[in-house]
């Protein structure tokens, strides 16, 4: 029983993917300094993640943001996809807010 026991928590360590060079907490501060940086005259904002792919030690983040900027009535709305490499924003890319842009997924 103990043998099995090893084996399995060996098998779980070595095959499970490696997430340590961009955690979930440290997400939130690469998203939140992303859009202080982008918008810095903005009075308030929020961000949603739609959604994340993983890629060996690579991570595309889509995010939908809400900015208020100063002497704007309503919040300014935009969606990005930010890659993260290795715990650090490599690059940010403003895509439409539409459902039916011309966006696809890459074919391989």
């Amino acid at each position: 029983m103990r043998q099995l026991w090893l084996l399995s928590t060996l098998a779980l360590t070595l095959f499970t993917p490696n997430i340590s060079s961009a955690s979930t907490s440290e997400l939130g501060t690469i998203i939140e300094s992303f859009i202080v940086h982008h918008f810095p005259d903005a009075t308030s904002h929020i961000w949603i993640v739609n959604g994340t792919e993983w890629d060996g030690d690579e991570m595309v983040v889509d995010i939908r943001t809400m900015v208020l900027e100063k002497q704007m009535p309503a919040p300014v709305e935009n969606r990005y996809l930010l890659l993260i490499r290795e715990g650090k924003l490599a690059a940010a890319q403003r895509v439409p807010l539409e459902d039916g842009a011309d966006c696809l997924r890459e074919e391989t």
